[in-house]
């Protein structure tokens, strides 16, 4: 469904982010999809990389961390997957009952994409201000996804613009491109100015490697929650250490649907029969806190309140007896009835 059907119903979107964590295996992605699907995600997300069609030997590692890879086109070289690996992951994804999703990071990427069949688009945010893809994917007439951590405001107003233009369902997330990302940098308040900004279905790209990000996100109405997934932050990769393991996966997914619950607005403030009865354990009524003589006048510093709420004079009524006599001893701690006071 889409995401405004998510986002009407009160349901957020998880998505497993599996991206470069397979390094290249395809058995490991496999695996990877069955251990999100036990999570509980509704989607997991690959990113699809054509190494002659996005890139070439110019282009810079984002981290230097490959010591089998001379350039980060020989990276993504080595990352790729043919279309038939691809039909066969998009088919292992159904069989576990998620979504399969994808960023193609090229047009050529988008035609793979379109040649085994996708729901909706993820646009990373490096091509948030590439409009030869945008248009690619708005062609498609599939729903798309924009993340925005390399954007300025003015490119997301025009890729959402060029979107609604062509009748395109949008949702934008807020996303950090640092990995890890500090909780200082993460930004939650853009939830509520994308909200308002484009009054479509927002969330957040997480990269802070912790569960912490997205539930507060959730609290604040993300309809979208999108996060990295690894067996192990040791594992090789650009992105491990800016992601979940398997088993804060699922924690955080707990987490959510926990939090989706949380946002109801919950028991209301009348006083119902319900809450009768714990109002009469919990309350209190009035008390004397010394030992007091009948023709004694009650002051405020003579009055302590106990348990239960109807074991004497009401609290509410304790300036009422102020100022008034006992006309019958009381001991320490005894309740302060009607009939004590002259």
């Amino acid at each position: 469904m889409k995401l405004t059907e998510y986002e009407s119903t009160g349901r957020t979107f998880v998505v497993a982010e599996i991206a470069q964590a397979h390094d290249g295996s395809v058995g490991i992605l496999h695996s990877l999809v069955d251990a999100a699907a036990a999570a509980g995600v509704d989607a997991v997300k690959f990113q699809v990389h054509i190494a002659e069609a996005e890139s070439s030997a110019l282009e810079p590692f984002r981290v230097r961390f490959s010591p089998v890879d001379a350039t980060r086109f020989d990276y993504w070289k080595r990352m790729e997957l043919s279309v038939v690996q691809w039909a066969d992951l998009k088919r292992r994804c159904e069989a576990a009952g998620v979504e399969f999703l994808a960023t193609p990071f090229s047009n050529a990427a988008v035609d793979l994409l379109e040649s085994i069949g996708v729901v909706r688009y993820k646009v990373g945010s490096g091509d948030l201000a590439n409009p030869l893809l945008l248009e690619r994917l708005a062609r498609t007439g599939k729903e798309v996804i924009l993340s925005t951590g390399l954007g300025a405001l003015e490119e997301i107003d025009a890729a959402v613009a060029m979107m609604r233009e062509r009748h395109v369902p949008v949702a934008v997330l807020q996303c950090t491109t640092k990995y890890p990302t500090a909780a200082q940098d993460i930004g939650l308040p853009w939830l509520a100015t994308l909200r308002e900004r484009y009054a479509c279905p927002v969330g957040l790209s997480d990269h802070s490697g912790t569960i912490y990000a997205a539930l507060g996100a959730v609290a604040l109405g993300a309809s979208v929650i999108e996060a990295h997934i690894t067996f192990d932050r040791r594992m090789f990769g650009p992105d491990a250490k800016a992601s979940l393991t398997v088993d804060e996966f699922a924690e955080l997914v707990r987490g959510v649907r926990f939090m989706e619950q949380a946002r109801g607005e919950g028991p209301d403030k009348n006083i119902d029969e319900s809450k009768q009865e714990l109002r009469r354990m919990f309350g209190k009524a009035l008390a004397v806190n010394r030992n007091m003589q009948a023709g004694e006048t009650l002051r405020f510093e003579d009055l302590e309140s106990k348990k239960p709420a109807d074991g004497g004079l009401p609290v509410a009524k304790m300036m009422g007896v102020v100022g008034f006599k006992l006309n019958k001893p009381k001991n320490q701690w005894d309740f302060l009835m009607q009939s004590d006071i002259e």
